[in-house]
């Protein structure tokens, strides 16, 4: 049985700001993806999910109320190496990371050479996950790194988990500990979590249990792992 409910750990928390969901379904067919953002500010709610050839986009929903596009203007999904890989994070080092694979290095190769968003006084973690597939033997490996500020002073700390997946277990990695000002960052190990058998389900789960003022997009992803087609769920609040 997992550590915490996923459900829970949402509907007890107004602003776990942007977060990741990586695992393996409870029947062990699938790996399975999440990933969610949230705004407090009208820039920040001003924004959408938008799938295009390779990869996931965030893209304003009303382009004459965008402010700003630093920081919230990204791809959070890149899939890379021919499909064997997939890249969910909660920045611009996606393109980072997927140009380093393409150079032959590592995810932590370049995570090493980025730090928290320059936000200051938030300066919010990057959260970053990565799965690697393996078809012909229906099995998949994850990762997951935050990289932040140490206790809210402007040097960075770089933390790096590599799982074995595990049927029905998931883990949960979040930017923020909870709402307020400044916000408090993500503190400790990722979030073990109970997980379903499919997107539909999970994006149920994630989608119900976010703050219903706060939340804005969220992106799920369900791989099979015998190298049939993924299935794939997008919601908007702005489309909805």
């Amino acid at each position: 049985m997992a550590l915490f409910d996923l459900k829970t750990l949402l509907s007890e928390n107004s602003y776990p700001g942007r977060g990741i969901v990586i695992g393996k379904s409870k029947d062990g067919k699938s790996a399975l993806i999440a990933y969610f953002i949230m705004g407090r500010s009208e820039n920040s709610r001003n924004r959408i999910f938008e799938r295009f050839e390779g990869g996931m986009r965030t893209k304003a929903y009303d382009e004459t109320k965008l402010s700003d596009p630093h920081l919230i203007i990204y791809n959070p999904y890149l899939s890379a190496k021919g499909g064997n890989i997939d890249i969910i994070t909660n920045g611009d080092q996606t393109n980072t990371v997927y140009d380093y694979l393409n150079d032959g290095k590592h995810f932590e190769d370049a995570l090493a050479v980025r730090e928290f968003e320059d936000d200051q006084p938030n300066f919010t973690p990057r959260i970053s996950g990565i799965l690697y597939y393996c078809f012909p033997r229906n099995v998949f490996t994850y990762k997951l790194s935050i990289l932040k500020s140490s206790n809210g002073r402007p040097v960075c700390n770089r933390y790096f988990y590599d799982y074995t997946p595990e049927n029905g277990i998931g883990h949960f990695i979040h930017t923020y500990k909870c709402d307020g000002n400044p916000i408090p960052s993500f503190y400790g190990e990722p979030e073990e979590v109970e997980l379903p058998n499919t997107a539909k389900e999970l994006a149920n789960i994630v989608w119900d249990n976010l703050n219903p003022d706060n939340k804005v997009s969220l992106f799920v992803r369900q791989v099979p792992l015998d190298g049939s087609e993924p299935t794939e769920i997008i919601i908007n609040k702005n489309e909805e």
